[in-house]
């Protein structure tokens, strides 16, 4: 079993930035490179790519079958981006069709349980954002 590499220690500076290796980020800065994975991870495919393969090596197509109303083009660019932020692998295997699977690296691995929380809490609390949705249209209804 391979134990992963704990993170580098992340602290503060004198203005809040947090650091790491000496290298200051802050996400409300707005040249934060921070921003673009938030921006990533932000979209609805990209989580349920993330959520998807938490438990398994997943191939393309099953991918594609299982997460619906993905195009292939749609697809295949958020797996190419989750691959370049290092948080996906992708492996390919010479067979005719040529087959590609997909897995978390250990840094995507480390996103699970928030990319998890936020999927399953939209699922779970459903019936009260419709509820407040409701709510709020009829009030504001002009």
């Amino acid at each position: 079993m391979v134990t992963p590499k704990k993170p580098a220690d992340t602290t503060r500076d004198s203005t809040g930035d947090s650091t790491r290796d000496g290298t200051a980020f802050n996400v409300y800065a707005s040249e934060c490179p921070a921003r673009m994975v938030l921006d990533r991870l932000g979209n609805k495919w990209a989580l349920l790519v993330l959520d998807r393969l938490r438990h398994d090596v997943v191939r393309f197509n099953a991918l594609k079958r299982e997460i619906r109303g993905i195009s292939q083009k749609v697809l295949s660019q958020v797996l190419k981006n989750l691959e370049r932020d290092g948080l996906v692998t992708r492996t390919v295997f010479p067979t005719v069709p040529v087959t590609v699977e997909y897995t978390l690296t250990p840094l995507g691995t480390t996103l699970t349980q928030a990319v998890a929380g936020l999927t399953h809490w939209a699922e779970e609390n459903m019936p009260a954002i419709q509820a407040a949705q409701a709510a709020y249209d009829q009030t504001h209804n002009d």
